[in-house]
């Protein structure tokens, strides 16, 4: 697949993916293959796309902005990593900046509200945003597969206008 192309919405990405190294396994064998290889939408993963020897919060600001969406894979070792700090701060200010429908939570694990606490931003964000949230072990993954496909299907319109989003349930 070639990374040069832009999307056809004049991105280079579809989503910026953020996620902490310790999540990378379901990134590369849950997210990847479904996002890229069934749904077809191209991403951005800081492994394969940071180009070498850029400062690293620069190829973090290039990939959020290079991309329609920022997908924030949140577990609780994403909630202790410095790097997904920045990531999630840079993709915040564009919310808040553009006021547009770019930021989409998925929740790895149940991180009750409390435990959040100490995460002022991700509370907030949590409390204004609806999120999606992996199913447990046994459940069906569909549901969560066709809202994510849904939440990148919308248009990049004001965040409070997203109809789909608004039907996941939240934690």
């Amino acid at each position: 697949m070639q990374r040069n192309k832009l999307t056809p919405h004049g991105c280079q990405y579809d989503a910026f993916i953020s996620y902490n190294t310790h999540d990378e396994p379901w990134v590369l064998m849950e997210l990847l293959p479904e996002l890229e290889g069934e749904q077809g939408w191209k991403l951005c993963l800081h492994h394969r796309d940071f180009q070498p020897g850029k400062p690293i919060i620069d190829n973090i600001m290039e990939g959020i902005y290079g991309s329609r969406k920022t997908i924030c894979v949140i577990s609780r070792r994403y909630l202790e990593s410095e790097w997904c700090s920045r990531e999630i701060q840079v993709a915040n200010f564009r919310l808040f900046d553009e006021q547009k429908d770019v930021l989409i939570l998925a929740f790895l694990e149940e991180i009750p509200t409390h435990q959040l606490s100490p995460y002022d931003m991700m509370r907030k964000l949590v409390k204004r945003l609806t999120y999606l949230s992996w199913p447990r072990a046994g459940e069906q993954t569909g549901v969560f597969w066709q809202q994510l496909r849904l939440a990148l299907e919308t248009k990049d319109g004001p965040a409070e206008e997203n109809p789909i989003l608004s039907e996941v349930q939240a934690l």
